[in-house]
């Protein structure tokens, strides 16, 4: 009976152990970060110049597969290797850039996803407010605040607050200040 008693905490401890494993890539997934700057992975940023190579590899030796030509254009880093960064687009395209041709200002599109459709941004995070603009799809702005469900965004020649979701450029309930 001694015996016994000894090996449940044992087994307790053996099971917590493969619990914890089994959760382990889930909270590195949540609590990621780059290896160089140490910053959330992943994470949004902005194109800084109009002429942004993205290549197939962290080298000027890989391919370049497409060339930016839209300075403030929104992209995500997914990854991080000495000055490179990997980014993503809002149609998907991926690859690597330097990390100088990449700003921390927050920008964002206009439903990118939605060609020819408009949205209205408003005078006052709500629906029934006044009208302040009416954006095409595509549009760029320039992120101010983010509460989760609206956002503060302002432009050429507009400002004003449009619905979160409606915005490639900044995560779901995401707040921004």
């Amino acid at each position: 009976m001694n015996r016994r008693l000894r090996t449940k905490p044992t087994r307790r401890l053996a099971l917590a152990a493969l619990c914890l494993a089994a959760l382990t890539p889930a909270l590195a997934f949540a609590d990621q970060v780059g290896t160089v700057t140490r910053l959330p992975l992943p994470r949004f940023a902005s194109l800084k110049t109009d002429r942004v190579n993205l290549r197939e590899g962290p080298s000027k030796d890989h391919a370049t597969k497409w060339v930016y030509q839209r300075a403030g254009l929104p992209v995500e880093i997914t990854a991080e290797f000495e000055i490179w960064r990997r980014i993503r687009d809002s149609e998907g395209a991926d690859g690597w850039v330097l990390h100088s041709l990449l700003s921390g200002r927050r920008t964002a599109l206009v439903t990118p996803n939605k060609k020819g459709e408009s949205s209205k941004i408003y005078a006052r995070p709500a629906a029934g407010a006044d009208l302040a603009a009416t954006l095409q799809s595509g549009v760029i702005v320039n992120l101010r605040k983010c509460d989760g469900d609206w956002c503060q965004v302002d432009g050429d020649g507009f400002k004003g607050y449009i619905e979160q979701y409606k915005l490639w450029g900044v995560y779901p309930n995401e707040k921004i200040e």
